[in-house]
């Protein structure tokens, strides 16, 4: 008898016999997946609906609408956006409404409570959208020279909306945050009779001079990936790679701005070209700047402007619409502002603390339902009282508290506007409203060796770093003594206050300067210094807590429309605004300056060397300069600063 192996035997048990060719062919199991299937919404506290909502042109938009289940005579709150309505329009899965919309751009609570039809739409050419993307799409007549813009879009979409939702009650409302913020804010040129009232927050208003791709003229080359992400494909898929853990390293190697756009291929994409083509305010820019647009329209949507007060992305535009609108509505009846100490698109969060500071009590939460949700449903709702909001309500930072204000700047709802009062930087390193006499202090500027802008390593602005929380968000309260140890950072303290300081409203930068180069930057930092010690909380002694911060590129010293280079080591006056401001200086703390020529990678580096355009500057035009402060009694170095009483 011949022994198999196990295997040889499993072979010869199993191997088919020559009779089993001749079955017919076994059927394949069928396939468990239907063709079609719909998912049960039993138990859903809502309807969720995507649309495709035709233009005017026939371009279609896709749409995502989500309803209150038996909602009946219900207002409608929109959203257009280019970050995805798919994902916006459900955040996370949950029957509960409040729970699918939690997060960005979706004030889920606010939604959930007072049981509003939300509608979010993605914007002409990003994801779902047909029709082409254009950045910023500027309005009709405003660089613009076709039929349809975003006002366009959003009255059709509006116009729709009444038509075919039945359980609205034809009141639309129109809210958003950055971007999305920029199209609440056009939502409100030549408006549908529908549109009841509009919130911008944090809104996108003038790209150059002062949100989110110059600074006063200098450039905020860590928005490149954001550049990169939004226009290299209509779903945003497309990653940003550099292959460093910190930005101060892979900006420094890329070169300059333009440099580093090339190594990426960014020369295909056509808001890049547009950037390059366009640094300084010329008509490209200011025909678009929105503040100046609303200001020449009819006001009649009512508006609330949402400004926070560390906004890391969008920190002007809110306040130049503001300026823009508010002479035009003494009455109050179209236009209210609300300032927050928040950073960019915190306001649908909890608020109690931002960075390392804390803020008393949950801001964001009161913002949204002592403020926003009555004015609301005043707008939206069939039958909600008429709002007890008043025009201007502040909170102010250092005092933690909020105030209900009849107009901006002021510190109480009557009489209390500002005074400018100017703090002139002294002789070794002091601060205060004394003229000093005459002097200077020195420092020198090297584009090899640029400030950070806060502590290394810095985290990339498009993403977090997989083993660190990402604090990019937050960096506007970062600690700024350690900067204060450089030799290339003038620093001038005030002696410690016996009395409360307060301020309100935009603080002055006037520096008389020279350099040995022929163009700079000067970057000026308002900050309060607590004290050494602080006994309910140890860890902020010390604390250097930036109050208000900005850059200023020398070569717009004469208008920002035509650079023109410095005369080298000539001491020149240069001017302008710091942000909004709404803090109390308490009794015990100090008044900081800081007062440095490059932010890096923030900002991409001046050469210091004047050359047409930075953004092809060239390696040999990048040389170190030697930077005075000059102080020169009344005519010198200040920071005119409106003081409160």
């Amino acid at each position: 008898m011949i022994r198999l192996g196990a295997f040889a035997l499993a072979a010869a048990v199993f191997t088919p016999s020559a009779a089993s060719d001749d079955r017919a062919p076994q059927q394949a199991f069928p396939s468990e997946i239907p063709a079609q299937f719909q998912a049960s919404d039993a138990g859903f506290d809502y309807v969720r609906r995507t649309v495709e909502i035709p233009m005017r042109d026939g371009v279609t938009l896709h749409t995502v609408i989500v309803v209150p289940r038996n909602a009946h005579r219900t207002g409608i709150l929109l959203t257009r956006t280019p970050y995805g309505a798919d994902g916006m329009g459900h955040r996370n899965d949950s029957p509960h409404l409040a729970m699918m919309l939690r997060g960005y751009d979706n004030p889920a609570d606010l939604i959930a409570q007072d049981g509003y039809i939300r509608v979010i739409q993605d914007i002409r050419g990003k994801h779902g959208s047909g029709g082409d993307f254009v950045m910023n799409r500027p309005p009709i007549g405003h660089g613009n020279p076709t039929d349809i813009d975003e006002s366009t879009d959003i009255y059709d979409t509006i116009d729709w909306l009444v038509k075919h939702v039945p359980e609205s009650n034809g009141k639309v409302g129109i809210i958003g945050i950055s971007y999305d913020g920029f199209e609440a804010m056009i939502a409100t040129i030549r408006p549908h009779p529908a549109l009841k009232v509009a919130v911008p927050v944090n809104p996108m208003i003038d790209g150059w001079m002062g949100d989110d791709w110059f600074h006063r003229g200098a450039f905020r080359q860590q928005m490149i990936p954001y550049i990169y992400d939004m226009v290299s494909s209509r779903g945003s898929d497309i990653p940003w790679v550099t292959g460093y853990r910190d930005d101060y390293d892979a900006y420094l190697k890329g070169g300059s701005a333009g440099d580093i756009g090339r190594a990426h291929g960014m020369e295909a994409l056509g808001f890049w070209q547009k950037l390059v083509a366009h640094p300084a305010y010329d008509r490209f820019w200011s025909d678009q700047a929105l503040d100046r647009i609303v200001a020449t329209q009819p006001m009649t949507v009512p508006t609330l402007l949402v400004h926070s007060l560390w906004d890391q992305e969008d920190n002007y535009g809110d306040m130049a619409v503001y300026r823009a609108l508010a002479p035009r509505d003494p009455a109050h009846r179209k236009l209210w502002l609300v300032l927050g100490p928040w950073r960019h698109a915190k306001t649908w969060e909890s608020a109690s603390r931002i960075g390392a500071i804390d803020l008393g009590s949950d801001t964001g939460k009161t913002f949204r339902q002592d403020i926003l949700r009555p004015f609301l449903a005043h707008y939206l709702k069939d039958d909600a009282p008429k709002a007890d909001i008043a025009p201007v309500n502040a909170f102010v930072t250092g005092a933690n508290i909020w105030r209900r204000l009849d107009h901006w700047p002021s510190s109480c709802a009557h009489g209390c506007d500002p005074v400018m009062q100017r703090w002139y930087v002294q002789a070794n390193g002091g601060l205060g409203p004394k003229a000093p006499s005459s002097g200077e202090d020195d420092y020198v500027s090297d584009p090899a060796k640029p400030v950070p802008y806060r502590v290394r390593p810095i985290q990339s602005w498009s993403h977090g770093v997989a083993d660190r929380d990402d604090t990019w968000p937050e960096w506007l309260v970062d600690d700024q003594r350690q900067f204060a140890t450089r030799t290339d950072v003038l620093t001038y303290v005030s002696p410690v206050l016996e009395q409360p300081l307060g301020v309100a409203g935009e603080p002055l930068v006037h520096l008389l300067a020279a350099t040995t180069g022929t163009d700079s930057d000067w970057v000026v930092k308002l900050i309060d210094v607590y004290p050494d010690e602080v006994d309910a909380e140890p860890a902020m002694g010390g604390y250097a807590l930036p109050v208000a911060m900005e850059i200023f590129r020398g070569r717009y010293r004469e208008g920002y429309d035509t650079p023109r280079p410095l005369i080298a080591d000539k001491p020149l006056d240069y001017r302008f605004p710091l942000p909004t401001v709404n803090h109390v200086f308490a009794p015990g703390h100090r008044v900081m300056v800081q007062i440095q020529s490059s932010w890096f990678p923030l900002y991409d580096r001046n050469p210091q060397t004047f050359v047409p355009n930075i953004f092809n500057a060239t390696p040999g035009d990048y040389r170190k300069a030697t930077q005075r402060i000059v102080r020169n009694g009344g005519d010198g170095t200040w920071i005119e600063l409106p003081v409160t009483h």
